[in-house]
């Protein structure tokens, strides 16, 4: 990850292996992007729905909220708000053949009805 020009390294530790794909398709459900502030978007998000047993995840989001908070801090609470409705990943576990499913039915299991900022149609 890049801080501008810095560049910022974590580990690659077993729990952040375990974490990141579930991370990766909860941004292809929720729509936040990968830029900073939709981390930290994305990191409100996981916070609200509940990280469980995922410790890297939580400690992750924490610090991609932390600094998302400077930046776009009413975003970060929509997400939040957006996440209190929702589930997520990390509590219903992960199961190969939903790599098959459409993005509608990724959003259905989470509990997103809706794209983010818009309605569904």
């Amino acid at each position: 990850m890049k801080l501008g020009p810095v560049p910022i390294w974590f580990p690659n530790t077993d729990g952040r292996r375990r974490a990141v794909r579930l991370h990766d398709l909860h941004h292809i459900a929720t729509g936040y992007d990968t830029s900073l502030v939709g981390e930290a978007e994305l990191g409100a998000w996981e916070l609200a729905t509940g990280c469980t047993d995922y410790y890297a995840a939580w400690l992750l989001n924490m610090g991609a909220v932390a600094m998302g908070s400077f930046l776009a801090p009413r975003r970060l609470w929509r997400a939040f708000m957006r996440g209190r409705g929702s589930t997520n990943l990390y509590r219903l576990g992960f199961d190969d053949p939903w790599l098959d499913d459409t993005v509608g039915a990724l959003r259905e299991r989470v509990g997103l009805r809706e794209e983010r900022g818009r309605a569904a149609a």
